[in-house]
């Protein structure tokens, strides 16, 4: 079991971690027809959006109450329901997920009794708009509690509740926010060649797949219906992804009754079989031919690649649930974590780590902990660390903006971790040195005392 070790310094040292309210944001966009509003200043809605804007080189939809002086010392539930009706008329959303921020936070403002309020009031005009809240504050967690957050607001809010008939064949998958469009996009393929209809929440493979509109949308287009969020109940079966998930698959229990299913990863062989296996288990179908064949490649990856990853160190800096990701794919390869580095101490899978520590903190610590690694793997804010350390860098997780194409790299099931076992392969063989003649023979320009010389044969 790794050991936590918790932060010690004053001040972050390139910082590693996303906050909250950005998170909260992320999977509201995976909403069809939704409208991310910040409650707070200005400043903290356009930090977020370039972050969104610089990962995604997509247009985001996201709004703000922009809170200034005056409303932050008396109050900004007119802010509030000021923002909330201007987007209904001017967007006209189909949701609108309000992400709280430090500032309302910490002034300790009643934002669910001020929603609530908008709500009675406005009836009529707020008609075919859901409004639902996540509390986010940026002083606590990371982006993996405001999407976990996110996720439980738009269940506890909209899904209709009781025990429903329940369709043989529909699954309600929530994934985790380390999970890209490319994986979302092909975990729903996987589902569907079992015969089964999957509901995704949050989508953001309908939502940030990079596809351009034929004409202006103000809001997400395309992801998690409305509709598809309100009939949750009638699922057979939820399965969740990231141990950062198991609250909202806890809230559709209590919401629904609908059952869950926890995976902590679906990167290599081990877990990618679980999850064919459960699939199998509710299609009650055999495991198609071409998934079959995905595997056997799998397998086949695994035997060319271990030679690569043998005994190389890693050093690894990330969120929670992509860190256990990351460093369990690694060290089955053989490979050894060497530093291991994330943003929160909140969630129970860090003690699952194979590692010996897990330290809380930001990029700086992961620079000092992966001195002699073979390989460097975080966002692309490790870029600097990488060049002062002359380690390679694998770039994953958020925010990736100076490489195209991030959300659509593939790490997850079969193909995914073969795809992996691949990259990482050529990152190590693209950058091995080739050995000087003094490390292949050690006895090269020996320094040899003169008193133990023999003589010259010359003399005799």
């Amino acid at each position: 079991m790794a050991r936590i070790l918790l932060q010690s310094k004053s001040a972050a040292v390139n910082p590693l971690k996303s906050s909250q309210p950005l998170g909260a944001a992320f999977a509201f966009l995976g909403v069809d027809g939704a409208m991310p509003l910040f409650h707070g200043s200005q400043g903290c809605t356009s930090f977020a959006l370039v972050l969104f804007v610089r990962h995604f080189k997509e247009a985001i939809p996201l709004q703000t109450t922009a809170m200034d002086e005056v409303a932050t010392i008396l109050g900004a539930a007119d802010h509030l329901e000021e923002a909330i009706l201007n987007l209904k008329n001017r967007t006209k959303p189909k949701l609108i997920g309000v992400c709280t921020t430090a500032l309302v936070e910490t002034r300790g403002e009643d934002c669910a009794g001020d929603i609530a309020n908008v709500k009675l009031k406005h009836t009529q005009e707020l008609a075919g708009t859901e409004v639902v809240l996540a509390n986010t504050p940026d002083f606590d967690g990371a982006i993996e509690e405001g999407w976990a957050r996110a996720v439980t607001a738009m269940i506890e809010g909209i899904t209709r509740s009781g025990e429903r008939a329940r369709h043989p064949k529909k699954i309600a998958i929530l994934p985790g926010c380390n999970l890209t469009v490319a994986d979302v996009e092909h975990m729903r393929d996987m589902v569907e060649s079992f015969g089964l209809k999957p509901v995704i929440l949050p989508d953001i493979s309908g939502s940030l797949d990079g596809t351009v509109p034929d004409r202006w949308v103000a809001t997400t287009y395309g992801g998690t219906s409305v509709e598809d969020i309100r009939e949750l109940g009638t699922a057979m079966q939820c399965i969740a992804i990231g141990e950062h998930m198991r609250r909202p698959a806890k809230a559709l229990l209590g919401v629904t009754g609908v059952p869950y299913v926890l995976f902590q990863s679906l990167t290599g062989l081990q877990d990618t079989d679980r999850f064919v296996s459960l699939l199998s288990s509710i299609s009650g179908a055999a495991v198609p031919a071409r998934v079959r064949w995905r595997r056997a490649q799998l397998q086949d990856a695994m035997l060319d690649g271990h030679f690569h990853f043998g005994g190389k160190k890693i050093a690894i800096a990330a969120e929670p649930d992509q860190l256990f990701q990351l460093a369990t794919f690694f060290a089955g390869l053989g490979s050894e974590i060497a530093a291991a580095v994330t943003t929160t101490d909140r969630s129970k899978i860090l003690e699952k780590v194979p590692a010996v520590s897990v330290q809380i903190g930001d990029l700086g610590d992961l620079e000092s902990l992966a001195v002699g690694a073979d390989l460097l793997v975080t966002h692309s804010h490790g870029r600097q660390a990488s060049e002062r350390l002359r380690i390679p860098l694998m770039r994953i997780g958020f925010p990736v903006f100076d490489r195209l194409g991030s959300q659509h790299k593939l790490a997850i099931l079969y193909q995914g971790t073969r795809d992996l076992i691949f990259e990482v392969a050529n990152i190590f063989q693209a950058n091995q040195h080739a050995p000087t003649p003094e490390a292949l023979d050690p006895l090269r320009n020996r320094e040899i005392s003169h008193e133990r010389c023999s003589p010259p044969l010359a003399g005799q």
